[in-house]
């Protein structure tokens, strides 16, 4: 007897072969039979307290396991997610935005029906601006092509996309139109062998070459790729911000992070002096740049990423970034001998003094020495994240932050993904105090799955990166005793820390307790924050307080 094949089934089964094995999401009742079928299958549901919770999972899930899914209902939810789709997008993350919808024949003549905006399709228009594909599977004749199309466009270009499930094409049969995946159109060969020819002259003149490499060699599965060129070569390599642990930070010819005035001087005094930069998969960003702080000449620059290649003052069109990248493995170029590059400064022991307060450097530092090669570090935006910039990775991909797009609150959601992706790993969650309030509520979550990441929170009282540039009661939070919150949810430790010994005995006691979450209220003054923080909001008071408002 033949199954029958419906709509949801068919995208439930392309998301697996897509390697998905967690939807994340809220429910609602133009959802409710999705999650049903979902519940039904053999992906699990992992419903979260809030729809942006969701989102900013899914988006850790994506960076770890390669794909990622939010489902939730229609506009209350959908437009919910609208920021982490954002960041999804201005980073390179492949989530895939499900949104259960009123149906095809509830639409005739328009009625009021709840969660409705403007028009039906007002929450399409809104995904068409945020996502690199949408569609709305409101026809059975088109449905898998329609499925397949939008999944296969968010594994080519690494960007979200999205699909709407009006709730009464959700049982309907269907037979499978199947749309092979279509290979991108092959690289202009002989714009490629010009530009690797030009690339691999430049290299080879270069006295002091250096490779920056950026976040792309991760979204597009390159880093075995730049693992080679640097074997080969053995040019040195520094990541930015964003890419932090593209490669391992133990590698020898690993500099450490390059961000301008942000990153430690002598990264930024080696990088800016080389004669041949050789930027990989890198944003150009204002925060990888360090406020634009950064001084990199293009005339000294090969810069390649998905989008563009320019050597130079030349800018080459129709050439993949992978096909770049491996066919400069192919070029005879030179492996030189460089011995005095500049390494990330090997751990330093740590003293603690009793009774002695918290200082955010102490913290990181401690903090430096703790993590271990089955640690993955999540940054959440602020001191949380500039601190975070010296610490030392041990494994490849195991820093997650949204450096570009900088949205607060994604650390602890993230975490959620992160465990979900890949249970072997133990998350080290860096957040501020605002952050945390704005999104700490998936602790829930995380203990109802019975997950176990480290979350400390820098409790200083509010938002300090604002504080830092201009000061008002508007950057103050209420204080939180967030040392408590396990009380409330019933699962999981709380640690209070004001001073140095405190923090020593908390570690090992963070250490041998992992059977549910540990949460950390570091008490910090204020006023104090790192000397990355304090080079950022120095150029950033400065540019803050010359616009008067209009």
């Amino acid at each position: 007897m033949n199954t029958i094949l419906t709509v949801s089934d068919y995208l439930i089964q392309q998301l697996y072969d897509h390697g998905v094995r967690h939807i994340f999401g809220v429910p609602g009742d133009y959802a409710l039979s999705l999650f049903h079928k979902l519940h039904c299958s053999s992906l699990q549901i992992v419903n979260t307290c809030d729809e942006q919770g969701a989102g900013f999972a899914a988006d850790a899930y994506a960076r770890i396991k390669g794909m990622g899914v939010v489902c939730i209902t229609y506009c209350v939810g959908g437009l919910k997610v609208a920021n982490t789709t954002a960041q999804a997008f201005a980073e390179k993350s492949p989530v895939v935005v499900i949104s259960g919808a009123p149906g095809t024949n509830e639409r005739l003549r328009s009625p009021l029906l709840h969660h409705k905006v403007h028009d039906f399709d007002t929450q399409l228009k809104v995904y068409e601006q945020l996502t690199v594909a949408s569609t709305v599977i409101d026809n059975p004749q088109t449905a898998c092509r329609e499925i397949d199309r939008v999944l296969n466009t968010a594994m080519r270009y690494k960007r979200p996309v999205y699909i709407e499930l009006p709730r009464d094409m959700i049982s309907v049969p269907v037979s499978p139109g199947y749309l092979p995946q279509r290979a991108p159109e092959p690289s202009n060969i002989n714009a490629l062998n010009e530009a690797l020819r030009e690339a691999k002259a430049i290299i080879n003149a270069a006295k002091k070459p250096v490779i920056i490499a950026g976040i792309e060699l991760h979204r597009f599965g390159l880093q075995d790729d730049l693992l080679q060129l640097i074997e080969n070569t053995r040019i040195p390599v520094a990541s930015t911000l964003l890419s932090k642990s593209v490669i391992s930070e133990h590698h020898p010819r690993y500099l450490g992070v390059y961000g301008g005035a942000i990153g430690r001087e002598d990264v930024m005094k080696y990088v800016e002096s080389s004669d041949c930069l050789i930027l990989l998969g890198t944003f150009m960003t204002d925060i990888n740049l360090g406020i634009f702080t950064a001084h990199l000449d293009q005339g000294r620059s090969i810069y390649v990423t998905s989008e563009k290649i320019s050597i130079r003052y030349h800018t080459y069109e129709d050439i993949h970034m992978e096909d770049f990248i491996r066919g400069l493995l192919k070029m005879n170029i030179c492996c030189r001998e460089v011995t005095d590059i500049p390494h990330p400064p090997p751990l330093q022991p740590i003293h603690p003094v009793s009774g002695k307060g918290i200082t955010v450097q102490y913290l990181y530092q401690r903090l430096n020495s703790f993590i271990d090669k089955n640690t993955v570090v999540i940054a959440d935006i602020g001191d949380a994240m500039f601190s975070a910039i010296d610490m030392t990775i041990h494994s490849k991909t195991e820093f997650l932050s949204p450096a570009y797009y900088a949205s607060l609150g994604f650390a602890v959601p993230a975490s959620l993904g992160v465990q979900m992706a890949n249970s072997e790993l133990r998350p080290l969650v860096l957040v501020g105090d605002g952050a945390f309030q704005m999104s700490g509520m998936e602790l829930s979550t995380i203990a109802r799955f019975h997950l176990n990441p480290i979350i400390v929170v820098l409790n200083n009282l509010g938002y300090g990166t604002e504080r830092s540039m201009l000061d008002g009661p508007f950057n103050d939070v209420h204080l939180w005793k967030y040392s408590r919150i396990p009380e409330i949810l019933g699962m999981g430790k709380g640690f209070d820390i004001s001073t140095e010994d405190q923090l020593e005995e908390v570690l090992q006691a963070v250490h041998e307790y992992t059977e549910g979450f540990c949460i950390l209220d570091v008490h910090l003054d204020p006023e104090d924050r790192s000397l990355a923080m304090r080079r950022m909001t120095s150029v950033l008071g400065k540019r803050v307080k010359s616009k008067p408002d209009k």
